[in-house]
């Protein structure tokens, strides 16, 4: 047997050692996928098949190179550089540069980025006199990129009935004219943008049948990796390109089909044996990677899709620990006990920080998790993303709080006096900073006075509104108005692509965990000082933090399901298991989409190669209110039998959670913060004048059933003493009581879902 071959079990045997006619070959999680691929590639160089006859396509460079650099250490030669190795993109790119010419471009075409394209589309909706607002850059090259990876050019677009009926309901009747001067101008810069590089590829293959001939001649064999995440478009060239010889080697798992929102269709892996005759088909069932507890977990999940092909992931592995079920009462809890478990495992099974990943379905969970990692100084890495307050759309909302804080605050000033665009120019910007330094004042002095322009002063004007609130609204009252107002928010609503959508999620997360500070009480239940200052005191102390730039120092690894997709860690948390949440609210109505959120949640189970943590929070605050979850229906098909569950309850101890008031900025080292320590000073006095004899709690001391708390009732507090109800108000879910305690205490806003509270009478 020759020496690359060794190691392979009999099915990666058969997959490797089949020759001619098409092989589907499904491997499961953690199958030894890349073994088998590049084991392949190199045993039909070492049976007589020339490297240049070799097409291998993936969806990323790493793995080209790392499928490149596995053959040549197979082979001990230097062959596998002829080989035709690279992504979808790059591949096209280079054999398109031969034939260019023939579609009317030069061989040397430049390949536009998404800022290129974005440009473009810019130019355009400006010159055909569009609102460039509803005809947003982004949105638009993601429309037009749909339509190219679905094959449908200008004018099919414009004949295309469902397409034209979709953009007359969001009142863009222009987008046909815009997708066609688009493509005259990319045509007349002698430019392709990324997904020409699909179309044109396709373009050039119907319309020359002579060069489809040269290609289908030149390569024999065609291998594609990851098939589950093909499109339309390359489904199509690839079917063209091996009609002659058959000789297609499809690798992929049909339950690891998630990019649906990129175009890929799980229907390519599905209808694969209905395309060719004899095919192929060898099951990779055995995992390498996971413990038995894992595995029959990640099948028992997976099975309940009904569109798959069947398979059953075995492992010799041990049976390993059982899978952790926890629910906490939030999602700040939740980010508690993710911290609290890491440190817990740290110590008593010595894993190191990059041992651990969280996962979760959108970007915007990643704040109680960043928030409670730094409070327990784990360091961490975000990948796939910015780091939650580094977000461009949060820092633009928190320049307009600090802004109306602080208007001597130049930076925040420039930041967002033109944000969102209502035509004050850098130009402009430039001109005042310049005067305020000559006359040495500030930015926001020298406006304030009236600046002769109509959209500053117009600016002027709101800021000034939001400051008139300072004193009379919460936190949250005050950031919704300018959320609302500012036009912040409305902006973000109207972007509906996948980038929008996000941006729009991460500010709402934003409001939620103002929300959530104006509501959490200190560990009595009394609610402290809520105002939009305190809140950006105690949120100046999260956002100071810096990661460490280095890919190889030993952090926490905090991602997206998508973006970890084809890696492996020891322990993983998936998180936020609720119904709406993970599976997305816009699946729950179509069985195609809630099938492929199983499949991600299939992948996310099957990253964990030791221990896994399944999360969900009973309640979380979305919209600006506390919303109370179901457990996500994924949970429900995982058997009790590989679960442990449990219930991490509620953290309400000094120090836990965000600063709650003087209590939770005494934890903090805030002497650097002048203000802070000022506000912390004037409390501490106050307190002191009116300090009491502390109350003793009476012996037969048991706390009541909220529920039946009434205004006009007399209760006692274990520390307040003994007072009464005077009003009820909040909503049903979160009631908040005022309580006059008398002279010694005074009025207290105390919530009742925390408070401990005996009815006297």
């Amino acid at each position: 047997m020759q020496n690359y071959l060794e190691g392979l079990n009999e099915p990666q045997m058969t997959a490797v050692v089949h020759r001619d006619g098409p092989i589907m070959i499904i491997a499961g999680a953690g199958s030894g996928k890349t073994k088998v691929l590049t084991t392949r590639i190199a045993h039909l160089m070492k049976n007589g098949v020339d490297a240049f006859n070799i097409l291998a396509l993936t969806f990323t460079n790493k793995a080209a190179a790392e499928m490149k650099e596995r053959v040549e250490k197979a082979l001990g030669n230097s062959e596998a550089r002829n080989l035709y190795i690279g992504t979808f993109h790059s591949i096209f790119a280079r054999l398109l540069r031969a034939d260019a010419t023939k579609l009317g471009y030069p061989s040397n075409f430049t390949i536009y980025d998404t800022d290129d394209a974005k440009g473009i589309i810019k130019d355009i909706v400006k010159i055909m006199n569009l609102d460039d607002k509803h005809y947003k850059p982004s949105f638009v090259l993601n429309r037009i990129s749909a339509a190219k990876n679905s094959l449908i050019g200008p004018e099919e677009y414009r004949k295309d009935s469902a397409i034209q009926s979709e953009d007359a309901k969001s009142q863009r009747h222009k987008m046909a004219d815009i997708y066609q001067a688009y493509a005259n101008q990319c045509m007349k810069n002698g430019a392709m943008d990324f997904d020409d590089l699909l179309f044109k590829m396709h373009q050039l293959l119907t319309t020359f049948p002579d060069v489809l001939a040269k290609y289908q001649h030149r390569f024999h064999y065609i291998l594609i990796d990851e098939y589950q995440d093909t499109n339309a478009a390359q489904y199509s060239i690839i079917k063209m390109l091996g009609a002659v010889r058959e000789n297609i080697c499809v690798v992929g798992d049909d339950a690891q089909s998630i990019y649906s929102f990129r175009g890929a269709t799980v229907q390519n892996i599905l209808q694969f044996q209905d395309d060719y005759d004899d095919v192929k088909v060898v099951k990779l069932e055995q995992n390498y990677r996971c413990t038995q507890n894992i595995i029959n977990v990640a099948n028992n999940v997976i099975s309940n899709n009904q569109k798959q092909i069947p398979k059953e992931l075995w492992t010799d592995n041990k049976v390993g620990e059982k899978i952790m079920l926890a629910r906490t009462m939030t999602d700040n809890d939740e980010g508690r006990f993710v911290a609290d478990a890491i440190k817990e495992q740290q110590m008593r099974n010595h894993y190191a920080n990059k041992d651990f990943a969280i996962l979760y379905r959108t970007n915007a969970q990643s704040r109680s998790f960043e928030e409670s990692l730094r409070r327990m100084n784990i360091p961490y890495k975000l990948y796939g993303g910015v780091s939650f307050y580094q977000r461009k759309e949060i820092k633009d909302f928190l320049a307009y709080l600090r802004l109306v804080v602080n208007t001597r605050d130049e930076e925040n000033l420039k930041r967002i006096i033109n944000v969102p665009a209502r035509g004050i120019g850098n130009t402009t910007i430039n001109k005042y900073v310049a005067a305020a330094a000559e006359h040495n004042t500030t930015f926001w002095e020298l406006i304030e006075q009236g600046s002769g322009n109509a959209k500053v002063d117009s600016f002027v004007q709101m800021i000034k509104s939001f400051q008139s609130m300072l004193n009379t609204k919460n936190a949250y009252d005050l950031a919704f108005a300018v959320g609302k107002y500012s036009g912040l928010v409305q902006e973000l609503y109207n972007d509906k692509t996948v980038e929008g959508l996000a941006r729009y999620e991460n500010v709402q997360e934003l409001l939620n965990s103002i929300k959530e500070f104006t509501e959490t009480p200190d560990e009595e239940g009394e609610l402290h000082d809520k105002s939009l200052g305190s809140y950006l005191q105690q949120i100046s102390l999260q956002t100071d933090v810096e990661n460490d730039k280095d890919e190889n120092v030993d952090v926490v690894k905090l991602m997206t399901i998508h973006s970890a997709k084809g890696l492996e860690f020891p322990c993983v948390f998936v998180v936020g298991l609720e119904e709406t949440l993970f599976p997305s609210s816009m699946s729950l109505y179509d069985r195609e989409g809630l099938e492929e959120e199983r499949r991600l949640f299939y992948v996310a189970i099957t990253r964990a190669k030791e221990r896994l943590w399944v999360t969900y929070a009973n309640s979380r605050y979305r919209f600006g209110s506390l919303v109370q979850n179901d457990e996500s229906r994924f949970v429900q098909e995982i058997p009790l039998m590989y679960l442990d569950r449990t219930f991490s309850g509620v953290s309400n101890k000094p120090g836990a959670g965000p600063a709650k008031g003087v209590s939770g900025m005494l934890n903090q080292n805030f002497d650097k913060v002048p203000s802070l320590k000022k506000l912390a000073d004037k409390l501490a006095t106050a307190n002191a004048a009116t300090q009491q004899k502390p109350h003793t709690p009476s012996a037969d001391f048991a706390a009541d059933d909220p529920a039946e708390l009434k205004v006009g009732m007399k209760v006692e507090h274990q520390k307040f003493g003994f007072g009464n109800i005077t009003g009820i108000e909040g909503s049903s879910n979160n009631p908040i009581a005022s309580i006059d305690f008398g002279a010694g205490h005074g009025v207290k806003k105390i919530m009742l879902n925390y408070a401990k509270l005996k009815i006297v009478q």
